[in-house]
Order: C-alpha cells, then structure tokens, then sequence
C-alpha cells in the first residue's frame, strides 16, 4: 500500500527521523511532501567547499545527509518528496536497479509539471534532476533528485521548486556541484500555480506509477506565511466567524482553525450526551486517600488537571498520573482544560516527593505526564529522567510510563528522556493529519511521528494516543494508525473527547461504543500489541494491563 502525506512545514532533523522509522519498520511504500525550513543539505559526495558563505549567515541550518550527491538548498516554497519504497529486483534477480529508479522520480516531475502547465521540461545528459530547456542555450535546474537505495528499499527522494524565493540562495553555493547552469522555479518560468496545485499533481502521478491502486490520502491544513492554504482540492473556505456577543461560543480563533480543516458545525456544550459517557461519582477510601497522598506531598495529578471522566475508577484502583514541572503548559491546544499562564520554575525536589507517594501507594506501575515546557532548553527532558531515577530508588522494581511533550523534536533532549529507560514511552498524536493545526496548533503531526519513531529506534516500548469527536473520519483515523504503527508504534489508546468549557474546541459527533470496537479491531490487525479503545478510553487508562499485555520490543 503507499501512503501519500502532505505534512506542511518540516523541520529537516524531524523529516529525517521520520523518514528513518519508517524506512526500518514499516512493509509498506510512503511518499512524504513537504516544506522545509531555509537548509542547506550536503549529499555524501558533497564538498564543503561547494558553501560558498557560512549557512547561518544567510538564516539557514546546514546538515549533512546520507542521499547522493553534493549540495543543495530547501526553503519555503520548495516541494520536497521523500519516498521510501520497496522496489522490485532487477531482471532475472539481484538488486534494484538505482539508475532506473532515478529515471522514474525524473519522469513522475516531467508528468506533473506538464501537468500544471510547463511543458518542455525534460533531462540533462550527465546532470541528474529535471532541467527547463534542457536542449537550449540556457538550461535552467528546476527539480533536484538526491536517493538512497539499500537492500532494495528507497530513502530520501526530490525537491521541486514552485514559489521558492528567493533563488539567491541557491548563489550562496554551487548547486549539485554544478557551476555553469542556474537554478529555476515555476514562478521564475512565469506560472502563477500554488503549492495545492502541484501537490495534487504529484500526488496523482505517484500513486499511478508506484500504488497500484492501493494507496490513501492525508494532509495536513496549516497557513503558510505565503498565503497559501492547505486543504487543496477539497474546495474549503474559511468559514464564518462566530458571533463575539454569544459567549457561550468557541473562539474565533479555533473556529477559524476548524472551518480551514472543513468542520463547521459542532454539538452546543449543554447538549446531552450519550449514556455510555455517564460515569458514576465514586468517591471511595482509596480515592481519598490517593487524594490525601497528593495533597500532603503538594504534587499534581493530570487526573485532576484534565478533568479525566476516568479519575474515580483509576484512584479507587490506587492508580494515578504525576503531573511534574509544573502545572502551567506554554501551549494551548484547542481541547486541554490545563492552565497556561506564565509557568513557575521548576521544584527541585519534585521528582523525590513523586517517587515517595509511589511508595507511600504501594503502585508496581507509575504513570508520568508533564506539561509542555517551551521555555526551557531541554523542554523539561532532565526532570523527566530525574523521576524515574526517583521512583526506581525508592521502588525497586517498580514500572514507570512516561507521558511526554515533544520537546521541540530536540535529539539531546529526546535523548536524556530515552536514556532513563521508561519501560514505557508515550507521545500522543491526538489526532489526524488534517485536525492538528485546529487542535494542536503549537505542534507537529510529523514532529509527534518523528518522536515516536526516535523512541522506537532506541528500543524502546512505545505508545500512542488518538482522541476521536472534533471532526475527523473513519477513514483518516485508519490512515492515522497506519502512521503510528509505520514508525514502531507498539500500544496505542483511542478514545472520546470532552469538551472541557465552552472556550474549547466543540465535539463534532459521538462516536459509539461499536465504532470504537471496530477501530480495535483494526488496530490489532495492522499488528499493534495492545490496542485501547473505547469512549472513556484515555492515555493513561489501563496503563498498567496495556504494558503487560503489550510483549518486549522485538530487535530493531
């Protein structure tokens, strides 16, 4: 099956440790289309002579990357394709053929400039890519190929230059190693055609060449700073404000946010709702003592913070979330009820007060979450590690499950929570492709991807969490979780939101308890090893007989 994401905005670091989890754990073909950040990226044959001014002189990262060839820049306005494929061997066996392989991405931009309307374009005898009159006196490079291939397995793939400026800076280097030949974009040719548009077009073109009729569809929405929207052929507009004076209406903002991703009706915060979201109040001795524990060692609980329907049923069960560095988050995703005012330092001592409550509780399985701390180097990644430390010295034996941010994507940060040995490590998605900028508008759908990927790569037990009810299809929550299981996702959870206060996001629709079955089943059937997945489902829900029932990590 190939799997085509349009992925927005991505950080070249992100987009490569995607590209790297699913190039070690997954069977089937993906086609990743992308923006990245200003980067100079440096082929393995690349000379470092061909950086003709320092790249951060010019606002650009610098990179070095396992492709082929020597350097090149990617920016904004610059279609990137990273495909990962598993090719066919070469006739009568061995390896695939690599010139082959280069020869068709070259075709499939051929096509798909013709496509949106510049013809002529072709190739250049000794300069792989696509070229724009290559037979004339001024042949001018508008697509650039860089490919790995080992084992029959693809890595790394194209760059197509659409609204890319500015060119100059392509001037700071020599292209390719190429210095007698310029560099050209669709706009430069004269074509007023968006990103959506060649988008679509490539997109038709890969999955007639390499889907076999087999193939799915997810992109996410965002605004990009050149004005371009993002929900390409699906005709979507930006919808109606809200009313200021109706109070009881979700901001303009995230209404704004959900119109762009197409949902434009949503359930009033006082409707009812369905019997099976009606939990009883079951304020039993355990769940005061929980409480008095918490209280006394002055600690957070997300339970609490989120409003979790799960609270009575998991602290009468003497089970609970440590909330640590703080209770105020420095995002503010359109469905969380947590506080994000100006966050406090860090307790030092807080990673001792949680393990002492683990003991104090007799748990054998702790479950630790944080809020997204943006505004600290590590992202709060050391107090992470601090905790498990804690909870290990004063509980032997006793398991822990990280509940993490992203970080940012930060490898050393990521790398100091990995380190700690979690026995497991979770990062939720929270949602699909085409709802993350509406739901969650200070990460990444690659990003979260790319963590988890990370995680798997470091042998880790990894988990995930899907929240279904602000807008979303059937059919793209089955793309989600074939994501998830793609870069090594091993235990994921899938349940209802909530709508916290009437500031937050609507819930679009109830999802039935028979739904949620059957996206169980399909979950267990794309081999994931514990798969939870109900109307009160929640990260956190059954971590414990998730772990259990979740085997090691096989070798990777």
């Amino acid at each position: 099956m190939l799997h085509l994401r349009w992925l927005g905005r991505v950080r070249y670091d992100d987009a490569l440790a995607l590209q790297r989890g699913l190039y070690r754990d997954s069977a089937d073909d993906h086609l990743l289309l992308l923006e990245h950040d200003p980067v100079y990226t440096l082929g393995v044959r690349a000379r470092l002579e061909h950086l003709l001014v320092p790249a951060a002189s010019v606002g650009a990262e610098l990179v070095r990357a396992d492709r082929g060839g020597d350097i090149t820049y990617h920016g904004p306005g610059q279609l990137v394709g990273y495909l990962i494929l598993s090719l066919p061997g070469k006739r009568g066996g061995g390896m695939a053929d690599t010139v082959a392989y280069v020869r068709s991405v070259e075709q499939l931009l051929i096509d798909a400039l013709a496509d949106v309307g510049l013809r002529g374009c072709g190739r250049l005898s000794d300069y792989p890519g696509v070229w724009v009159d290559p037979e004339g006196p001024e042949p001018r490079k508008i697509g650039a190929i860089g490919v790995k291939l080992s084992r029959g397995r693809t890595m790394h793939g194209f760059a197509l230059n659409v609204t890319l400026e500015p060119l100059a800076m392509f001037a700071h280097i020599v292209p390719c190693g190429i210095t007698d030949k310029g560099v050209t974009s669709l706009h430069a040719e004269g074509l007023d055609v968006s990103m959506a548009e060649v988008v679509d077009a490539v997109v038709a073109r890969a999955a007639e060449l390499w889907a076999k009729g087999n193939w799915d569809r997810a992109d996410v929405v965002h605004r990009v700073r050149h004005g371009d929207l993002a929900p390409f052929t699906r005709g979507l507009g930006a919808g109606e404000p809200v009313r200021p004076e109706r109070s009881s209406d979700t901001s303009v903002r995230l209404r704004g946010r959900l119109a762009e991703a197409g949902v434009t009706e949503g359930l009033s915060i006082s409707s009812r709702k369905p019997s099976w979201m009606k939990v009883p109040l079951r304020t039993g001795p355990d769940y005061m003592r929980l409480k008095r524990v918490m209280k006394d060692l002055d600690l957070v609980t997300v339970c609490e913070e989120a409003g979790c329907p799960n609270i009575f049923e998991c602290w009468n069960d003497g089970t609970a979330t440590f909330m640590i560095n703080g209770e105020r988050c420095t995002r503010a995703c359109g469905f969380c009820l947590v506080d994000t005012s100006k966050p406090q330092p860090l307790d030092p001592g807080e990673p001792e007060r949680v393990a002492e409550a683990v003991a104090r509780m007799g748990l054998r399985f702790a479950v630790v979450t944080a809020v997204a701390r943006d505004d600290l180097p590590d992202g709060g990644a050391a107090a992470f590690a601090a905790t498990v430390r804690a909870i290990r010295s004063q509980v032997p034996g006793c398991q822990v499950e990280l509940l993490i941010p992203d970080c940012k994507g930060d490898a050393e940060a990521l790398g100091t929570i990995f380190d700690a040995r979690p026995d497991v490590l979770n990062h939720n998605i929270e949602t699909v492709a085409r709802l993350q900028r509406a739901v969650r508008p200070s990460a990444s759908y690659a990003r979260s991807l790319s963590v988890l990927g990370r995680a798997a790569a470091a042998g880790l037990t990894v988990k995930s969490g899907i929240i279904l009810g602000m807008g979303e299809t059937e059919a793209e929550v089955v793309s989600a979780l074939h994501d998830l299981r793609a870069v090594g996702v091993d235990i994921v959870t899938i349940g209802q939101y909530l709508r916290p206060t009437a500031n937050h996001l609507p819930v679009a629709r109830w999802w039935t308890p028979e739904e949620f079955d059957s996206l169980r089943v399909v979950g267990e059937s794309l081999g994931f090893r514990h798969v939870q997945s109900s109307p009160l489902t929640r990260s956190s829900y059954h971590a414990k007989q998730a772990a259990a029932g979740s085997a090691p990590p096989l070798a990777r």
